[in-house]
């Protein structure tokens, strides 16, 4: 079974047609903490209409409170130090549907799907749903 919320976008990984991947996170305490690079879902429409959205908000400052990631996880795709160097930040007021499959036991999204951009959301009130 899948399920669906609506997370914070903080940042992108650059890719042919502007950006491979989002990197997508919720509001938890303080700050901004780090869920998921999203890569599936996107068709090449999706992708024009969202990445000047991003370019209008980048930021070298990264958003995330939890990041960078200390190691590699199990599949080898955790944001550490080296790998942040790919990423390109952007302020974090946009907010998109993503479904997913479950929740790690480290808070990660496990198999995480583009749904659709939600401009009826607030990213200071995106949290993790339970």
């Amino acid at each position: 079974m899948d399920r669906q919320q609506e997370f914070v976008i903080g940042g992108f990984i650059p890719g042919s047609h502007g950006f491979d991947a989002l990197i997508v996170g919720v509001q938890e305490g303080d700050g901004l903490v780090y869920v998921s690079k999203v890569k599936n879902g996107f068709v090449p429409r999706i992708r024009s209409e969202i990445f000047p959205l991003l370019k209008k908000r980048v930021t070298k400052e990264c958003p995330f409170s939890n990041l960078p990631e200390a190691k590699s996880g199990r599949w080898g795709d955790a944001l550490t130090a080296e790998k942040m160097k790919e990423c390109r930040w952007v302020s974090p007021s946009l907010v998109c549907q993503v479904k997913f499959v479950e929740w790690t036991d480290g808070g990660k999204l496990r198999h995480s799907f583009f749904v659709a951009m939600r401009e009826d959301k607030e990213a200071a009130s995106v949290a993790r749903e339970t």
